[in-house]
């Protein structure tokens, strides 16, 4: 029979996962979410894990939805030397995603924009099949039956604190992944009707003191190719890159660009003493303010201000694109099981204590010693012979 006493573990406490996603809360639980987050990508795009291995050979592309433009804001641009300020930013200048004029700047749209981006990529995907048939010359109800539009994403913030979308589309046969896609499913008309779907699609917003809300996507909308490993190249974009992109935003949100806050705020004044920027500031009180009218309450930004209105989830996917991450957490935790040689998950567990809630991260003494005896940078990997 096993046992296991708490008072005998290090510290006298049973340590578990926090679960969380955010590397800024959870180092450890973040690069576990990442790790899961490249593998349901990957097994999307070149099989496994339950995914049949020849998705590999459907049509797939990545594509970058962008937010509309709130504003002009300090910037890198790609077609002129230097920034409409006239300096040239450096890549980690702090100026970069802030207002050229804050008065001007309507943050009251950025943060509407953001709460309404769930549905307006929910209205896109419809959208998008419906396109797709147009140009294959079927009716939407007749295309189910020759074809099935997959897709992962995941959300990132851009510097100026808008969210924009990273997405793998893949066109599949009627029967998802089991069935090789039409014949007449190009990368060309996938393109056409991704443009056509993401030009098209519009939410209607509120209306607020006269002012009609609407949002739809942004003008800058990239799509690219996706191949296959065995076509790597210098321009080439692989199914291990696009996997490791994606994964790379899972576990990041809005303090990471805009340098706001990674938890809840309970109340506006706690932002007082906190080191943010204005433009973050900004943000954030007006998504405090518009949570308080009566007509936005189910947008519920007071409880997102701290994401700056965003309440969806960062990492989505439709059903029959690949495995989940439940399903991947259980095979990690049956393989656990298999490793402590727990194989009788059956038998009885008496509980002759109770668990209380001792707190959230090290105390400040087992901080220090985890410190103490971790390596110093850049000597992981030396000999101490």
């Amino acid at each position: 029979m096993r046992t296991l006493v708490s008072g005998d573990m290090p510290a006298g406490h049973l340590l578990t996962r926090c679960n969380n996603r955010r590397a800024t809360r959870c180092p450890a639980c973040a690069e576990t979410y990442r790790r899961d987050t490249y593998h349901l990508i990957t097994a999307g795009l070149k099989g496994g894990k339950g995914t049949p291995e020849h998705v590999a050979s459907h049509l797939r592309v990545f594509a970058t939805f962008t937010a509309p433009s709130f504003g002009p804001v300090h910037n890198r641009p790609t077609n002129r030397p230097a920034c409409r300020c006239g300096h040239i930013h450096g890549q980690d200048d702090a100026l970069l995603g802030t207002p050229l004029d804050p008065d001007r700047y309507d943050y009251e749209a950025a943060v509407l924009w953001n709460a309404h981006a769930g549905a307006l990529w929910r209205r896109f995907t419809v959208y998008l099949r419906r396109e797709i048939a147009k140009r294959a010359g079927l009716t939407q109800r007749a295309f189910a039956e020759h074809a099935r539009v997959a897709f992962a994403k995941v959300a990132e913030y851009q510097k100026r604190g808008a969210v924009h979308f990273h997405a793998v589309i893949r066109l599949d046969g009627p029967e998802g992944g089991h069935t090789p896609p039409p014949k007449w499913a190009t990368a060309v008309l996938l393109t056409d009707a991704i443009r056509t779907a993401a030009a098209s699609a519009v939410v209607n917003g509120p209306a607020l003191d006269g002012r009609t809300h609407s949002f739809g996507f942004g003008r800058q909308l990239d799509i690219r190719t996706i191949h296959s490993a065995d076509f790597d190249g210098d321009e080439e974009l692989t199914e291990q890159a696009v996997a490791g992109y994606i994964a790379k935003y899972a576990t990041k949100g809005a303090e990471a660009a805009t340098g706001t806050l990674d938890r809840p705020l309970k109340f506006l004044a706690e932002l007082a003493p906190m080191n943010l920027t204005d433009h973050a500031r900004q943000l954030i009180r007006t998504a405090w303010a518009l949570g308080a009218r009566k007509q936005l309450e189910h947008l519920r930004l007071r409880a997102w201000a701290h994401m700056l209105g965003f309440r969806g989830h960062f990492s989505t996917k439709s059903r029959h694109y690949s495995t989940t991450l439940t399903a991947l957490r259980d095979a990690r935790a049956e393989w656990r099981r298999t490793q402590t040689n727990e194989t009788h998950p059956e038998e009885t567990t008496f509980v002759l204590d109770h668990w209380a809630y001792a707190g959230t991260g090290l105390s400040n003494a087992e901080e220090w010693l985890s410190a103490s005896l971790a390596p110093a940078p850049g000597t992981e990997g030396e000999s101490t012979a």
